[in-house]
């Protein structure tokens, strides 16, 4: 077999049939070079760039190649995570919309928990004065901002991260696996629809995924720069997202693929 079989725009039934093996070789060749422009692949794959254009895109979905103009470039499957603090100057006005619209899917008698994140903490920011809800967090800062400020507030117990300035690891378990809430509103480090969330560190993982399980609704806060990319360890699966806010940014063939999965997209 040749890759120059696969001519044209690649929609004929053989087209379909070759298509996983096309787009692993594509991975392939991405990951062997950290960088691959869309002329280089269509010549070595014997296709056209319009196929080849497609490829990448559902990839990119995936999180297994980053998607920029005219072609793409490997992803580092163990990206460094910046301080707490410099994330949160970060693309401020987006997290501060998105955050804007994932409170108005809260009901004033709810009890929400606040997982750690910048725009977690902007929607916490949000926060001050609902003196009916009940607040569950992780977060330092969250609590920081919440204490004394309307909301009955609970601390999860456990370790200190200093790079999320989040409380994580097995001590949550004590309370967490104890408490029913309402709704999640989680942070992540990365979302794929191959993957779903992951993040940098186990222990953190672990308690997004104990919390997941122990919300009646899970909603995901997210820029679009970090969907469709994915990092060390996964957090939650992309079943367990009912929604995900996030801006305007995010690719519509990404929306599609999330809606067919079971997750709402709404747009800040």
């Amino acid at each position: 077999m040749t890759w120059k079989v696969l001519n044209g725009n690649g929609d004929t039934a053989a087209g379909r049939d070759l298509a996983p093996q096309r787009r692993q070789r594509i991975r392939s060749i991405v990951d062997s070079r950290r960088a691959a422009r869309l002329e280089e692949l269509s010549a070595a794959l014997g296709v056209s760039q319009a196929t080849v254009r497609r490829d990448l895109d559902e990839l990119a979905a995936e999180g297994k190649v980053r998607r920029v103009h005219g072609g793409a470039v490997a992803m580092d499957e163990r990206p460094s995570e910046r301080h707490f603090d410099v994330k949160a100057v970060e693309a401020a006005e987006e997290k501060e919309r998105i955050a804007a619209r994932a409170i108005e899917l809260l009901s004033p008698d709810d009890t929400v928990y606040l997982d750690s994140g910048s725009t977690v903490l902007a929607a916490a920011r949000l926060l001050r004065g609902w003196d009916r809800l009940t607040v569950v967090t992780n977060s330092l800062p969250a609590a920081t901002e919440l204490a004394g400020r309307g909301p009955r507030l609970i601390l999860v117990g456990g370790e200190v991260r200093a790079t999320s300035q989040a409380l994580v690891g097995p001590l949550t378990h004590l309370l967490l696996d104890t408490l029913h809430v309402d709704r999640a509103l989680i942070g992540t480090f990365a979302l794929s629809l191959e993957e779903g969330l992951t993040t940098t560190d186990p222990a953190e993982a672990y308690t997004k995924e104990l919390v997941i399980e122990r919300a009646r609704e899970v909603i995901v806060l997210a820029d679009s720069r970090k969907v469709g990319t994915r990092s060390f360890v996964r957090a939650g699966r992309l079943e367990a997202i009912d929604i995900l806010v996030t801006d305007n940014g995010i690719d519509e063939r990404v929306v599609r693929s999330l809606e067919r999965r079971g997750v709402k997209v709404i747009k800040a």
